[in-house]
């Protein structure tokens, strides 16, 4: 492949540390000391108390709803994207919320704030919103909006790490955060994820439904006294508090995860010129250029088409192949959500033309790698191959 999604993502000097840790004569290789410290390390970084480090960007999703489900047994709805990864989505309705879908701001490709709190009722438990792309989703009135009705914000952060809104990174304003530090990301732990959060009590609920819902779990005495004082028939090492999971990490993806961290900045920074030249050449005639890039860390060149062309779509698909650019249609998660199979009887039917943004984005719009070792020669020669398409 000519132009990959990515390239070079783990650096021999990632494999060095895991390298120099495994020669220990005994070195521990679950949840330990290194995913600890991948946790305060990226807290600090991102501006937040806690996080906690889990095995992938889908169980960091999936335990957030687990912590709003704790809140609202009862259910409710949960105002989600349609343009986002399959996982944001799932973990709404496997947690038994129902999924309240907004159309996007073709600006940012996340939920159009307007569309948001037109959409929230007595039921809305929470607002997901997914950060598409590394875009800033957030507007100063709908964070503002959100607080006085006291409706948390959850972000999903996955493709956007490091990018901030008014100067604070994204991830460090909700009341919980997700992150994924899957291959193709901003840095890498091969899989694994991170939730973050201010919330003391959602840190313990975090930790424990991090690991089977074990109380010994939580790093606060006082949260596991109040378990274990409750059930003295118990062994204390063994009380579950929570229906919960598995979904630990290793050593290896803490010590990956702490090297990565080091050039992250570093990284988003070239990631931002890589995105700015090519916006600057590719044909504005043909493919949107607008896009709102206060703030953003661009996760991948975004190539949408200005007005609906079928034919041009397939010329288009086919100089890429021909030049062996590697892309993906429909940017985040393949496109519309709503006419993926798994909704099926669960939204009306023709339920995802309503959401026109996001249909257009489905099928007229791409994404194609950028990364930190982007040569400018490169993205010249692929704007050359893209402005070639009549």
């Amino acid at each position: 492949m000519n132009f990959p999604l990515m390239r070079n993502n783990i650096l021999r000097e990632d494999l060095d540390e895991v390298i120099e840790y495994l020669k220990q004569n005994d070195p521990k290789l679950t949840n330990g000391e290194n995913v600890r410290a991948f946790e305060s390390e990226w807290s600090k970084w991102l501006g937040v108390k806690y996080s906690v480090f889990v095995n992938s960007g889908a169980s960091a999703n999936l335990l957030s709803m687990a912590v709003l489900k704790i809140r609202h047994p009862e259910g409710g709805e949960v105002i989600t994207p349609a343009l986002t990864w399959v996982s944001d989505v799932a973990s709404v309705l496997q947690n038994g919320f129902q999924p309240i879908f907004a159309d996007i701001n073709p600006l940012t490709l996340a939920m159009d704030s307007k569309e948001i709190l037109n959409k929230i009722t007595k039921n809305t438990r929470a607002v997901f919103l997914t950060h598409v792309q590394g875009f800033d989703g957030l507007t100063d009135d709908l964070i503002n909006e959100l607080e006085y009705r006291n409706i948390p914000l959850i972000e999903d952060v996955c493709e956007a790490h490091g990018a901030t809104h008014k100067g604070k990174r994204l991830g460090s304003i909700g009341w919980m955060s997700n992150f994924s530090y899957y291959y193709a990301h901003h840095m890498s732990t091969i899989e694994g994820g991170m939730i973050c959060t201010n919330d003391p009590v959602v840190y313990q609920q975090l930790r424990m439904l991090r690991s089977h819902g074990m109380v010994r779990e939580s790093d606060d005495p006082e949260f596991r006294s109040t378990y274990q004082q409750a059930n003295p028939d118990l062994n204390p090492d063994f009380i579950f508090a929570l229906a919960a999971y598995n979904t630990r990490s290793t050593e290896i993806a803490g010590i990956m995860g702490r090297s990565q961290l080091k050039r992250l900045d570093a990284n988003v920074q070239r990631r931002t010129e890589n995105l700015q030249r090519f916006l600057g050449q590719i044909d504005p005639k043909k493919y949107r250029t607008n896009f709102q890039l206060e703030g953003s860390s661009n996760y991948a060149f975004n190539l949408i088409l200005q007005q609906p062309d079928d034919g041009f779509v397939q010329r288009l698909m086919a100089k890429m192949r021909e030049f062996e650019i590697e892309f993906r249609r429909g940017s985040a998660g393949g496109g519309n959500q709503l006419r993926q199979p798994y909704l099926k009887g669960l939204i009306p039917e023709n339920f995802h033309n309503q959401f026109p943004e996001v249909e257009h984005i489905h099928f007229y719009g791409f994404y194609i790698g950028n990364f930190p070792d982007l040569k400018d020669s490169e993205v010249d020669k692929i704007c050359e191959i893209l402005n070639s398409v009549e």
